[in-house]
């Protein structure tokens, strides 16, 4: 069992930098005194009539909290990992996580194509401290390199007998929500979003951080990765036009067999199944997190916090350098308040925002890929969203990336996707990816023991570039 540890935000006065929302809420925005401990009384018995004795907001309902004492037949149980203390409320890693939240908001509707030249963005990376090639990507070396989004969200999608366009339904651009005080107020209470979306009338490819905001909207959350796992188990190189095989990893018994293809072991309906596994592993290990240890609060809460005490309502102990963004002023001139704009009617989900679930989903479901599929496979021929979304353009014949350079960055994207919709920090994503990633390989000890082919172990790469092997025994070597 791994030591759990949170942060000390829990000891500061009135639960307000602990998350509340769908409690019911003062007029200052603050969960009312005694409904937060009727929330940790659940927590800390587990019983089912003490989740229905918490107190509720106005309609909208806590999502799953009795997913965090779940176990597993496969793999750890969700309480044996663990993710280090969330950035605290107070401190200057949490105040430049937010400022970049505020700069994502403003930039929703910028093409990724035109974000090293757009007027807004360049101030956003001076801000941040960032170049043009970094500004609002993921920390692997692939998240710097070739365009924004992932081969896996813009290349067709082999379905059945059909290929599927990644042209998708898109907000009307420059709608944002929870953008005055009444609205934030009644949405953080639970009332359910009464103001709803414009939508374009034409499908588009994913071309900005609105577009990428709404893919990981209402997705099942690994649903990315299943569709990249439909492009490669369809992907054919020019080497070798007829033979699926070249895809694979080479730990696979069946890659170099003459006789004998895996399926049902090491081939396609193992990799679509694994998928599912993990995904619901790596969600109970983030719900356990979320709900029993750190309790997080929600951006949009957060940016009710710098909007009360910009306005000199209430003086919130927020870092001097978030309160004297520039990102902030914009939003204020912009907005006429100090809130972070949601992309989402309803803002941000009824749970705790540390770690994020599409964050841990993605971290364990980019190991099956690797576990599955041959990392340093190449994918030429390239291509990227116009800036309207209407076509795809191919990409300069010198960007041609691995298959694992492509997977950590559809991880990223799908982590990203989150922020720019404004309901995950950055480190709520940076924790969920590594969580998930152990889930995976938990899972994979076990599974690794369970075939009878001539089969070595399972390797591949992690996020952060180490070289994992686990062998017939279960053991990690790195």
């Amino acid at each position: 069992m791994a030591v759990q540890a949170a942060n000390d935000d829990s000891d500061l006065p009135r639960s307000y930098a602990c998350f509340g929302k769908g409690l019911p809420t003062t007029q200052e925005g603050e969960v009312e005194a005694g409904a937060y401990a009727t929330l940790l009384r659940a927590i800390q018995s587990g019983k089912p009539t003490d989740f229905e004795a918490i107190a509720r907001g106005s309609g909208r309902r806590l999502v799953s909290p009795q997913a965090a004492y779940t176990f597993c037949l496969e793999g750890g149980d969700p309480h044996r990992f663990a993710c280090p203390p969330a950035p605290a409320f107070n401190g200057r890693y949490t105040a430049t996580e937010v400022t970049e939240m505020y700069w994502l908001a403003l930039a929703r509707d910028i093409p990724f194509r035109e974000h090293a030249s757009a007027t807004l963005t360049r101030e956003a990376g001076r801000e941040l401290e960032a170049k043009p090639r970094t500004l609002f990507r993921g920390p692997t070396p692939a998240d710097q390199d070739g365009p924004y989004l992932s081969q896996f969200l813009a290349r067709p999608i082999p379905m059945n007998s059909t290929v599927v366009e990644q042209r998708y339904r898109v907000p009307v651009g420059g709608i944002d929500f929870l953008t005055t005080f009444s609205e934030w107020l009644q949405i953080q209470s639970g009332v359910p979003p009464w103001r709803e979306y414009s939508w374009d009338a034409t499908p588009r490819y994913i071309r900005n951080g609105r577009d990428l905001a709404e893919w990981v909207h209402y997705d099942f959350l690994c649903q990315a990765f299943q569709n990249a796992a439909l492009i490669l188990m369809n992907y054919r190189p020019e080497s070798a036009l007829s033979d699926t095989r070249t895809v694979f990893n080479e730990t696979n018994p069946y890659k170099h067999s003459k006789v004998q293809e895996g399926f049902v072991t090491f081939g396609f309906a193992q990799v679509v199944d694994w998928l599912g596994r993990v995904t619901t592993a790596a969600l109970k290990a983030a719900w356990a997190q979320k709900w029993l240890v750190h309790r997080r609060l929600r951006p949009e809460a957060f940016g009710g916090r710098v909007h009360q005490t910009k306005s000199g309502v209430i003086e919130y102990p927020i870092h001097p350098s978030l309160l004297a963004s520039a990102a902030v002023a914009e939003t204020h001139k912009k907005y006429g308040t100090y809130l972070l704009p949601q992309a989402y009617p309803e803002g941000c989900p009824i749970h705790p925002s540390y770690p994020g679930g599409h964050a841990a989903v993605a971290g364990a479901c980019s190991v099956i890929l690797k576990a599955m599929f041959d990392e340093e496979g190449l994918m030429p021929d390239c291509v990227h969203a116009t800036a309207d979304g209407l076509a795809l353009e191919p990409c300069p014949a010198s960007f041609v990336p691995t298959i694992g350079a492509e997977i950590n960055k559809l991880v990223w994207n799908i982590c990203m996707g989150r922020s720019w919709a404004g309901i995950h920090y950055r480190s709520d994503s940076v924790a969920g990816v590594v969580l998930g990633e152990e889930v995976a390989i938990s899972i994979l000890q076990d599974l690794v023991r369970t075939f009878t082919e001539d089969f070595d172990g399972f390797a591949f790469t992690r996020m952060d570039g180490s070289k994992v092997r686990i062998t017939r025994d279960g053991e990690v070597h790195v």
